[in-house]
């Protein structure tokens, strides 16, 4: 299985988008992961348990540009990104022998961000979607990185908002329209029933990791029956103390996720589970890896645990 660089059509502008690609071997068809740089990478830099996790299993594996790092109005969850990430799938599809039952997304932190903004805007292009630490309001995130970051003059997250965006969106009527537009949070009712959706976080993520846990405990609900979505009191408890309150506790045991990384809360929803681990910004590609290979189109989720015979990967996630 050889990586290598291609381009491919983007239909929003015509462009001509690179991705890393690394085919499956055989004639029979395979499965295809699309997965996601975080918020300031792009193509040069890639978590390599992504690439591993998908010669393990020979899967097609591509790794789009999507308009690269999240501080250009071009990135940062625009209508080219949707675009990109559309096309790329098609790319994989008309090139390559991909079981359409079987095509999944995968990202964490930014690549959350854009994993889950596809969960809206395109659900019906994949079979299942993992999304790790995603960004769901980046309004919300430009007030919080805006208020803790210092020195108080650094560039950081709520720099890179307000250039995607084109101002501050907490005082600008078109940065705040821009960055809604942009948020996942707009579109992700449109999941509901759709695509499987596993949303996952670490409890101390936006203490010790750089976004608050109440981002996924958030797009959860957005996509959750109104009878298991969490209440507003439980999320500000558990982003406010990194602890789970007593009877949101998960009571199971989920091997996959190792001692380190053990479930705290777990909750389904028709096709949509969230699960609190003990971390912070991380991503479990072994957990995530194990979850899609269990996932058919047509058929329902698959929420066992993953293959407790391959040790729990995790890596904390980079700007």
């Amino acid at each position: 299985m050889e990586l290598k660089q291609i381009t491919y059509l983007s239909e929003a502008d015509g462009s001509m988008q690179p991705a890393l690609v690394c085919a499956a071997e055989g004639e029979e068809k395979r499965p295809l992961a699309v997965c996601l740089h975080t918020w300031s990478y792009d193509i040069s830099r890639f978590y390599e348990d992504y690439l591993q996790k998908c010669q393990e299993r020979n899967w097609h594996f591509i790794y789009p540009l999507f308009r690269g790092p999240n501080w250009t109005p071009e990135a940062c969850g625009s209508d080219l990104v949707v675009s990109d990430l559309e096309c790329a799938v098609t790319y994989m599809k008309e090139n390559y022998n991909v079981d359409e039952s079987r095509i999944y997304l995968v990202g964490g932190s930014g690549g959350g961000h854009a994993s889950i903004l596809m969960a809206g805007r395109r659900p019906e292009l994949f079979t299942a979607i993992a999304s790790y630490c995603p960004i769901s309001d980046l309004a919300a995130w430009f007030k919080e990185t805006y208020e803790k970051k210092q020195p108080s003059t650094k560039r950081d997250y709520d720099d890179h908002i307000f250039d995607a965006c084109g101002g501050n969106p907490l005082t600008d009527e078109k940065a705040a329209a821009e960055a809604k537009h942009r948020s996942p949070l707009t579109w992700l009712a449109n999941a509901k029933g759709k695509v499987i959706l596993d949303i996952e976080t670490g409890i101390h993520d936006g203490h010790t990791g750089s976004v608050p846990i109440s981002h996924a405990l958030r797009a959860f609900n957005a996509v959750a029956e109104e009878k298991d979505r969490l209440s507003e009191a439980d999320i500000e408890f558990m982003v406010k103390n990194e602890q789970v309150p007593e009877h949101l506790r998960f009571e199971g045991h989920d091997a996959a996720y190792g001692t380190q990384h053990k479930v705290l809360l777990r909750r389904e929803s028709g096709k949509v589970r969230l699960t609190l681990f003990e971390g912070t910004h991380e991503m479990l590609s072994s957990c995530a890896f194990g979850f899609l290979s269990r996932q058919v189109r047509g058929e329902a989720p698959d929420w066992s645990s993953g293959d407790t015979a391959e040790p729990t990967s995790a890596s904390v996630l980079s700007k």
